[in-house]
């Protein structure tokens, strides 16, 4: 478990420090209230990663994937906030994202709970003040 706080000073510290923290884990379950910094903070640790391109949330298609500029690294970006069933999750073959040893950021994972792998690693974004975030990673 790691637990430290960051602002959008030193995000790309904070990243850097998730990165290392979290070494060959793959799934990244991200709880927090809206506006805690989730996308932001998955966004830095993308980058630091190297993946090519702008990294936004997937609101909308559900999963975006992010690739470094040489095709050896793969993530995929999840954004649940808007299904309204599980079934969606099937529809879209959730399972071959998130068995495909590749990194997976989970945003809104509370709709997806009985669906996330034993190996998941949670990770909760609190709110301290408008610039100040607290990080804690949990291994389910």
């Amino acid at each position: 478990m790691a637990k430290f706080r960051f602002s959008l000073e030193n995000i790309g510290e904070a990243a850097e420090k998730f990165i290392k923290l979290t070494g060959s884990q793959k799934i990244f379950a991200f709880y927090g209230v809206m506006g805690a910094g989730k996308t932001t903070f998955i966004r830095e640790v993308c980058r630091k990663m190297g993946a090519a391109g702008y990294v936004t949330s997937p609101s909308f298609a559900l999963v975006n994937e992010y690739t470094d500029e040489k095709g050896e690294l793969t993530i995929y970006h999840f954004d649940f906030f808007r299904i309204r069933d599980v079934e969606e999750v099937f529809d879209f073959g959730y399972e071959d994202y998130f068995y495909s040893g590749q990194k997976c950021f989970i945003e809104w994972p509370e709709k997806i709970e009985s669906l996330l792998p034993a190996e998941t690693v949670r990770v909760y974004l609190t709110v301290i003040s408008d610039d100040s975030r607290e990080l804690k990673t949990v291994k389910m």
